[in-house]
């Protein structure tokens, strides 16, 4: 069996589902995986998948491996991967699967591991790829056994229970990417009393409308026309198994994820005064300054949302989120990326107040960034890549490096990381002024052409 050890990523497994993920290589993971949580005392977990056209096969697959190990699975079929973050606690069970490729292209294909209510992670990832390696794979006393349930309706009535919306009525365009979202999302808004409005909600693993990406622009050009349109107060946008959420305005607009964290942190921080908010490495000044302003205490952190998950249940955390829209509350919910629920929020807020959501985040500090640029760098270089800036940086800069390097500037700061999920270095920029973005850009650009990565150009 050849099996690439690079799909062994720092979140999940991941990997191109025709070659990477061939039936022999996930039967393997399974029987891993299996073996690992029987070690830890988990004899049932269930088991989901996306939309994908590789995912049937692949759930199979795993499925076969982990009834090997002597796991008892339930099925959950197609589901989101909230869905299946849920199912842990709301049917009792010890951990979870979902197969899914998230907002990656249309030929790769994924699991995320679930051990309790956390995703496993960094090392967790790499023990799996060891006991393949080393055959190091135990049995079941007996094969596992298989059942499968509809959890829709429950978690429907979960999320219902949860959120009630003020007297405000809302319309909504919601635009499933023709993912998972699609086979839930007109029931959630409308059980919640909104108007809706749907787009590409038929889910197609070929998806042949825009690729489910909330986070670039151009996968939401329908959704921004269409909300302009109707004359709609939002827009929301999934990604491919629904953990992500993108929003746009009433003006058409996008949100980026940072600036609708400070708008929840208005809502949370004053019913707990003094808590501490993590804050990605890559998001906006703009959300720390709001941070503290409402009484917080910032707290930067790594990407990723396992990482992000961990440390908020090591801090105690009330609520945490990322640039790229997974949003985590824990304060009123499971603390799980749950892109229905942090849909709900943003719906609550509005419903209780007169403003459009363009007004409601006014008086938000805007500044000037650079788009998110990767770079190609080997997966077995990047790290090093970015050690090796780091420490000239910290020669002459205060900086961040937590993850990367964010390096600090009087108006100003640059970031550099190696992904965690993509043999990239990734680098972003923002400053108060034009002037000030351009000298950071340049600074930035500079350190990365000094260590060999090809030249590039920033995007704004």
């Amino acid at each position: 069996m050849q099996i690439s050890p690079v799909i062994f990523r720092e979140y999940d497994i991941r990997g191109v589902a025709d070659s990477d993920l061939s039936n022999p290589v996930v039967e393997a993971v399974g029987k891993a995986f299996g073996t690992w949580l029987r070690r830890r005392g988990v004899g049932k977990i269930s088991v989901g998948g996306d939309v994908r056209l590789s995912t049937a096969r692949i759930e199979r697959a795993a499925v076969s491996g982990l009834t090997w190990a002597g796991i008892d699975v339930v099925r959950l079929e197609t589901v989101t991967t909230p869905m299946l973050y849920w199912s842990i606690p709301g049917l009792s069970l010890g951990g979870g699967v979902m197969i899914t490729g998230s907002h990656n292209p249309k030929d790769m294909n994924g699991l995320k591991l679930a051990c309790g209510t956390s995703t496993l992670y960094g090392d967790e990832i790499r023990e799996i790829l060891r006991m393949i390696l080393d055959d190091d794979l135990q049995k079941g006393p007996a094969e596992g056994r298989v059942e499968t349930a509809d959890i829709s309706g429950r978690y429907l009535e979960m999320l219902q229970s949860k959120i009630s919306l003020g007297p405000r009525k809302l319309k909504v365009v919601a635009d499933c990417g023709n993912g998972t979202a699609g086979l839930h999302v007109r029931p959630f808004l409308e059980s919640l009393g909104c108007a809706v409005v749907s787009l590409f909600d038929k889910p197609d693993g070929t998806f042949p409308n825009h690729h489910p990406d909330p986070q670039k622009r151009e996968n939401l050009l329908s959704l921004m026309e269409t909300v302009v349109r109707e004359k709609a107060d939002l827009g929301i946008a999934f990604d491919g198994d629904a953990d992500r959420l993108g929003v746009v305005d009433e003006r058409g607009e996008m949100i980026w994820g940072d600036i609708l964290m400070a708008l929840f942190w208005e809502e949370i921080l004053p019913k707990h005064p003094g808590a501490e908010a993590i804050v990605e490495v890559k998001c906006s000044q703009s959300l720390v300054d709001e941070i503290r302003r409402l009484g917080g205490k910032p707290l930067f952190w790594k990407s990723g949302h396992s990482l992000i998950k961990a440390k908020m249940k090591e801090i105690g955390a009330v609520f945490a989120g990322e640039l790229s829209g997974h949003f985590f509350f824990a304060d009123e919910y499971y603390g799980f990326d749950d892109s229905f629920y942090a849909a709900g929020r943003l719906l609550r807020i509005l419903s209780h107040g007169e403003e459009s959501l363009s007004a409601m985040i006014s008086h938000v500090p805007v500044y000037l960034s650079t788009a998110e640029i990767r770079i190609d760098c080997p997966d077995e270089e990047k790290f090093a890549v970015v050690n090796a800036i780091r420490d000239k940086v910290l020669k002459d800069h205060e900086a961040i490096t937590v993850d990367g390097v964010r390096i600090l500037y009087p108006d100003g700061w640059g970031l550099i990381r190696a992904s965690n999920t993509q043999p990239v270095i990734v680098t972003r920029c923002e400053g108060k002024t034009g002037k000030a973005l351009e000298e950071i850009g340049a600074d930035v650009k500079r350190r990365l052409l000094a260590e060999g990565l090809p030249d590039f150009e920033w995007t704004f």
